[in-house]
């Protein structure tokens, strides 16, 4: 354990700054380890550990949605249905129409 009290304090928000960076670093190096550890003993069954897991192992390749709603007037006004309503969802919803009135 470290004595703080010993520390002047441009030492202790040196450390302060520090410490958030190296607890990052320590929890990745950690879950690498553990990620091994787990891959070598499902390899040792017989099994992928993704297979196991039902995991496809493609990160940051989601992809573009495919639009789910369109103005009916103004059919260059999409969206996905994902995230936040666009204003013109809103508007639509606002006037008594429904989600279902533009749906592709």
């Amino acid at each position: 354990m470290v004595d703080m009290s010993s520390l002047s304090l441009v030492e202790l928000k040196e450390l302060e700054r520090r410490i958030p960076r190296e607890i990052k670093r320590r929890e990745a190096e950690e879950r690498q380890k553990i990620r091994k550890e787990v891959e070598e003993y499902a390899r040792s069954k017989g099994f992928p550990l993704d297979e196991l897991l039902g995991v496809i192992q493609v990160r940051g390749t989601r992809g573009k949605a495919a639009p789910k709603y369109r103005h009916p007037q103004q059919p260059d006004l999409t969206w996905t249905g994902r995230g936040r309503k666009p204003q013109w969802v809103e508007a639509w919803l606002r006037n008594g129409g429904t989600l279902q009135d533009l749906a592709i």
